[in-house]
């Protein structure tokens, strides 16, 4: 387990998070999921392989974890529930539709918030390779950079830069 993830699973303990690591090594991800985003950063890879289950105390914010992206998780929000929200706001415009399908082609989510609104990051795949990027309602798919990396933004966290509620 590299520094950033071991440290941010302390500063989630320390914090009232409920964390749940896991036991087996191996990381299986869904078809649609390995085939939909083929170059998931290794550092995102290593959180997965060693996280089970990441909420915070609210349970209003949570990593998206193996078995949120495997759709067998009791969280009541699909991982991809804001693009699911973005497209029925398209309302059979195809065209843009397509632009919404192509957006979350190259953004991953990987945390999840209902407070205070709908908000996410997500892991950029497109222009900023690896860079993590937050977005809000209405317009998810406009969004603001945060870190560099996986690694960078657990640091954001684990030093109380960034707080998610």
């Amino acid at each position: 387990m590299n520094k950033s993830c071991s440290e941010f699973i302390n500063w989630a303990k320390d914090n009232g998070w409920n964390i749940t690591l896991r036991s087996e090594t191996e990381l299986k991800l869904c078809d649609s999921i390995v085939s939909r985003y083929k170059e998931i950063p290794l550092g995102f890879i290593e959180f997965l392989k060693n996280i089970k289950q990441c909420i915070s105390p609210s349970e209003k914010t949570w990593f998206i974890c193996e078995s949120e992206y495997n759709n067998d998780s009791d969280i009541a929000f699909k991982w991809n529930e804001f693009e699911l929200i973005s497209l029925r706001a398209a309302e059979d415009d195809k065209e843009w539709e397509s632009e919404i399908i192509s957006w979350w082609d190259n953004h991953l989510p990987i945390v999840m918030s209902v407070n205070e609104g709908y908000s996410f990051y997500a892991i950029d795949l497109s222009d900023n390779l690896g860079a993590i990027v937050k977005g809000f309602e209405p317009e998810f798919e406009e969004v603001e950079k945060i870190a560099n990396n996986i690694e960078d933004f657990l640091e954001l966290l684990y030093n109380n830069s960034i707080e998610l509620l």
